[in-house]
């Protein structure tokens, strides 16, 4: 069990638990996106949180599952599409607890939310060339804008939360130590409102959004899977997980 959850006074917290830096398998993707869907559909739910322990938010992909079994490609495609998708579609607001580093797919499940809070000691990153991946380049171009996402893509760059604040990425930076208590607090006073307005709120934010977040991130799931077939995606996968540069 990677994904945990509780649920008390409207809330839902899904909570990422899979040690040591919260990456997640095929399994795991699979397990996150079935617990999102199941959480939005109750009826005693009317916001969930997202969130971590250890130490950090989430670590994307499992790359040394992938660097063993490069076929996985499709099914991990899936997981992690259907687990964006879930926060996205997710019925009810979502918001996206932050600590530590935001990696990858962590930026996909944080980019999704209908917003971010983060604590001071959160960095965020989308090191896909890096191992070998594209991907996610739609959420977080949610978060900073296309300029700033596209030189994180290109560089493998991570931002501070104060930097991911000034580019309007997040909703608000609090001490690391507050931040449960501090989410916890918005998302009671979200779900003391009319449940009947806040599902229509957000069915109507995301039907107004300018950015189709599913098709985009669906476009940018075919050139992942045309990277995977080449000898470059694999030697950044062995070179990863060897710990070593990366020879091309």
């Amino acid at each position: 069990m990677a994904i945990d959850v509780e649920i008390a006074d409207g809330v839902a917290e899904l909570i990422i638990n899979a040690p040591p830096v919260n990456a997640l398998d095929n399994a795991g993707w699979r397990e996150f996106a079935d617990k999102m869907i199941e959480v939005g559909r109750r009826d005693d739910v009317h916001c969930v949180v997202i969130r971590s322990e250890g130490r950090g938010f989430q670590a994307g992909v499992d790359v040394k599952e992938l660097a063993e079994n490069g076929d996985l490609i499709v099914e991990l495609n899936r997981g992690c599409y259907d687990s964006f998708a879930a926060v996205y579609d997710c019925p009810v607001p979502t918001i996206a607890a932050v600590h530590g580093f935001c990696i990858g797919g962590g930026i996909g499940i944080a980019g999704s939310a209908d917003f971010i809070i983060a604590a001071d000691n959160a960095t965020f990153s989308l090191p896909e060339i890096d191992r070998g991946a594209l991907g996610a380049a739609t959420h977080l171009m949610r978060m900073v804008g296309v300029q700033k996402a596209r030189r994180m893509l290109y560089t493998c760059e991570a931002i501070s939360a104060d930097e991911l604040l000034r580019a309007g990425g997040c909703e608000s930076v609090v001490p690391n130590e507050a931040l449960r208590d501090e989410v916890m607090k918005v998302a009671r006073s979200i779900a003391s409102k009319s449940p009947r307005a806040l599902r229509l709120a957000k069915s109507c934010s995301n039907g107004i959004e300018l950015l189709d977040v599913k098709k985009s991130y669906r476009y940018e799931q075919g050139f992942t899977l045309e990277l995977y077939t080449t000898p470059d995606s694999q030697e950044a996968r062995d070179a990863f997980v060897e710990k070593r540069d990366a020879r091309y």
